[in-house]
C-alpha cells in the first residue's frame, strides 16, 4: 500500500539499519525535522545519483535532536529503518517547502547462503589484514548482514546503490563477493608493492652468494 513520505535526497546510499548523523542548515529541511520530530514521523532519504534522484531510497528515524542552533541549524542522529520505492515524486508537497513522495515499502528478504557468507568472511580478513585493519574485522558480529559491512568494502556509490536495491541478502552477497575478488588481489599486491618501496634506501644485511 502506497503512503506519502517526506523526503531529504543526498548524494549518498543510507542502509537499513546504518546511524547517520546530519548537520540540518537548509530552511526546507530545518522544517522537515522539526516537523518530524514533534510528530514522531519518519522521512526518506533517496540516494541523489548521476544528476539525478533515485527511486529507490531508505526510510530513516530521528534517533535525537542533539543541538540547536540560534539560526534553526541542528544536529542530529538517525537511523535507516526499511526501503522503499518512490511512485511518484513531488519537488514540494502541498503546504509543505520540502519535497515528498508516494512511497511503497519493499520486503527484505534474508535467504543467506552460509557458502557465500564464508567466503566473504576469507576474503575479508584478507582484505582488513592487507590494509592493517585487523581490529575492524574483529568488531563484525557473527550475525552481521550485507547492510552492515557495504560501506567497509570499498564500494562505489552505484555499487552500494545496487546493493540498496537488491531483492534478496544471498543476491546482496553476490555482489559483495564478486568485488571482493577483484579487489582483494590489487590490495594485497600493492601493499606488498609498497613495502618493497620502503626497502629501498634501508641498510640491509645481505649473505653474498657462494660461488
Amino acid at each position: 500500500m502506497s503512503r506519502i513520505l517526506p523526503l531529504f535526497p543526498l548524494n549518498l546510499v543510507i542502509f537499513p539499519g546504518e546511524k547517520l548523523n546530519l548537520h540540518i542548515f537548509e530552511p526546507r529541511y530545518k522544517d522537515l525535522i522539526l516537523e518530524c520530530s514533534q510528530g514522531n514521523s519518519t522521512f526518506g532519504i533517496p540516494p541523489f545519483l548521476k544528476n539525478g534522484i533515485s527511486m529507490v531510497g531508505t526510510e530513516v528515524e530521528i534517533l535525537s535532536i542533539e543541538k540547536e542552533y540560534g539560526g534553526g541549524e541542528m544536529d542530529i542522529r538517525t537511523r535507516g529503518t526499511s526501503i522503499f520505492r518512490i511512485d511518484e515524486f513531488y519537488r514540494q508537497l502541498p503546504g509543505k517547502s520540502y519535497a515528498g513522495g508516494k512511497v511503497t515499502d519493499l520486503e527484505i528478504i534474508d535467504d543467506e547462503d552460509i557458502i557465500l557468507k564464508n567466503k566473504i568472511n576469507e576474503l575479508l580478513q584478507e582484505l582488513y589484514q592487507a590494509l592493517g585493519l585487523n581490529g575492524l574485522y574483529n568488531k563484525l558480529n557473527e550475525d552481521y548482514k550485507i547492510f552492515d559491512i557495504a560501506h567497509q568494502v570499498g564500494l562505489t556509490a552505484d555499487q552500494e546503490f545496487e546493493i540498496l536495491t537488491a531483492e534478496s541478502e544471498s543476491t546482496r552477497q553476490e555482489i559483495v563477493l564478486e568485488h571482493l575478488l577483484k579487489v582483494v588481489p590489487v590490495v594485497t599486491e600493492t601493499e606488498k608493492l609498497k613495502e618493497r618501496i620502503k626497502l629501498n634506501g634501508h641498510f640491509k644485511n645481505l649473505t653474498p652468494p657462494n660461488f
